[in-house]
């Protein structure tokens, strides 16, 4: 069946990094766009990132715009997601999710498979 595991959250500190990873199975990964999506606490999901099939072309919210990258490596079925200067109001739980089409939009609603999630937690 189709899964999407989720590593590399943790507890950080503001302005550190954390590098998160989505292994992905039971589909095409190439074909796909990707995306991240985040869920702070009490709040509603909030789109972060996407990046098409091909890997050529990614797009960014803009509250994690120029802090984060997303990237991804077709050859290991494997998403990840850069985050630098990392704040407290990143703080939140990290789903990463698969588009069903070649190009991924802004809104969670574009995504139709997701991850378990892997929790964001930064603090002093």
């Amino acid at each position: 069946e189709v899964q999407l595991v989720e590593f590399g959250g943790g507890l950080v500190q503001p302005g550190g990094s954390l590098r998160l990873s989505c292994a992905s199975s039971g589909f095409t990964f190439s074909n796909y766009a990707m995306g991240w999506v985040r869920q702070a606490p009490g709040k509603g999901l909030e789109w972060v990132s996407g990046i098409n099939s091909g890997g050529d072309t990614s797009s960014y919210a803009d509250s994690v715009k120029g802090r984060f990258t997303i990237s991804r490596d077709d050859a290991k079925s494997t998403l990840y997601l850069q985050m630098n200067s990392l704040k407290p109001e990143d703080t939140a739980m990290y789903y990463c999710a698969k588009s069903p089409s070649v190009v991924g939009g802004r809104d969670p609603n574009d995504y139709n498979i997701w991850g378990q999630g892997t929790q964001v937690t930064v603090s002093s």
